[in-house]
């Protein structure tokens, strides 16, 4: 389609209201009623289309320069956004038809919940092709300040059900201020940022505003590793455990909780000290489900340290006599670590007597997860590098790696800039 041209349809003077002819190919330059300036020029759409785009200003010498610039723009081939579908729409095509097969189900619950919590409400309405950097800035900022208690109506929901009200369903209303935390809003920001950048990959968008945006919420959580002592005492109050041998691997090798508890006995080489990390176990609409591990990467054969071969084989052992006293009751799953009758442990059970584990070890509350960071950092201070700690691990880059599992030690900082001590040699 050749590129149309624009030509100058004013023959006022520039005596009359500061206006100048426009010089053919220039595009139109008029002054508005209200006082700007507006500049219009062809440009074409990511879809193809061919409109016309206008640019605003103070005076002509400014719009004349925007003019310019859209111009040059256009002649090397940048595309202005061509979709005028709503962002609801978007999200709704982008969830069933886009996403689904690239990330886990679990992920896939996530997205779904973030876009009709968050997404859909506060930026529903806008259309696709008027998202700027400044929209994605105002509505992620808004997200952090909103009570989803209040803007879900959980406590009208539970009086409803019958229940006192506690805080937004109350008369005068009082709010809870349950607002989001810094993880799910950085979950908002990196799902909006996918979405959008398919919608760049499908011609709707010409660029995603939200790529380079920079946020002020933490965008990686901060946590302390277990210490090798404190990691120590962890597996000497677990010993006798019937579990032990789960904190053993988990701590050892680094094992996420879905991996760790969708361990299977055909996963396990006792004979040469390996397991083969395949599958996950997660909670997903309301049933225990298995599944493919997190990535392509976190499909991975880890070594066995000796002690935790001989946890294993202990453990299986164990698990063979709890079999015999179950007798019918026992539901073989071909686990290495379940519950009383061999069905799969409650990724929430295991949470729970984590916790009370770690009362008993006198030590201080952290996540599951963290045992995952801390077997990172344990290693790090070891001197096993970081490529080893990432084949580990099962990450795609040991950068993934270094930024967010291993957090030196003051101990570890402190011996490297102890080697520059030599310079302060009276």
């Amino acid at each position: 389609m050749a590129r149309r041209t624009m030509l100058g349809a004013s023959d006022e003077g520039p005596s009359r209201r500061g206006a100048r002819r426009n010089v053919n190919g220039e595009g139109n330059i008029r002054q508005r009623k209200d006082g700007r300036w507006e500049g219009r020029a062809w440009v074409y759409t990511s879809d193809g289309r061919e409109i016309r785009r206008s640019v605003y200003g103070a005076s002509w010498d400014e719009v004349h320069e925007k003019l310019t610039d859209l111009k040059a723009k256009t002649q090397a081939g940048v595309r202005v956004a061509g979709s005028i579908q709503s962002v609801s729409d978007f999200m709704a095509y982008w969830l069933k038809e886009v996403v689904g097969e690239r990330v886990r189900p679990s992920t896939m619950r996530t997205y779904e919940w973030l876009s009709r919590c968050y997404v859909v409400p506060m930026l529903g309405n806008q259309r696709l092709g008027k998202v700027q950097p400044p929209t994605i800035r105002t509505f992620l900022n808004r997200a952090k300040s909103t009570c989803q208690c209040c803007a879900q109506g959980k406590d009208t929901a539970r009086v409803a059900s019958g229940k006192a009200a506690q805080c937004c369903a109350k008369k005068p209303r009082k709010c809870c201020e349950s607002y989001p935390s810094d993880g799910t809003v950085r979950h908002l920001h990196r799902m909006i940022r996918a979405a959008l950048q398919d919608a760049v990959v499908d011609g709707l968008l010409a660029e995603n505003p939200a790529r380079n945006l920079r946020l002020a919420h933490r965008y990686r959580p901060r946590f302390t590793p277990l210490t090798g002592e404190e990691a120590k005492l962890l597996l000497k109050t677990a010993r006798g455990d019937r579990l032990y041998a789960l904190y053993a691997v988990a701590l050892a090798l680094g094992l996420r909780r879905g991996e760790a508890l969708g361990l299977r006995w055909e996963d396990v080489d006792l004979v040469d000290g390996f397991v083969f990390v395949r599958q996950s176990l997660q909670r997903l609409g309301g049933k225990l489900v298995f599944g493919p591990v997190k990535s392509d990467e976190s499909e991975r054969v880890i070594a066995l340290p000796a002690p935790c071969l001989a946890a294993l084989r202990q453990h299986r052992a164990a698990q063979g006599a709890e079999q015999k006293t179950a007798g019918k009751d026992w539901r073989d799953h071909g686990l290495v670590f379940t519950t009383g009758i061999g069905t799969p442990i409650e990724p929430r059970n295991l949470n729970r007597h984590f916790v009370r584990l770690l009362e008993r070890a006198g030590l201080r509350r952290i996540r599951f997860h963290d045992l995952r960071h801390s077997c990172a950092t344990l290693l790090y201070e070891q001197g096993v590098p970081i490529e080893k700690i990432q084949d580990v691990l099962g990450h795609s880059s040991p950068t993934i790696t270094k930024l967010i599992y291993v957090e030196v030690t003051r101990q570890a900082q402190r011996s490297t800039t102890d080697k520059l001590g030599y310079l302060f040699d009276a």
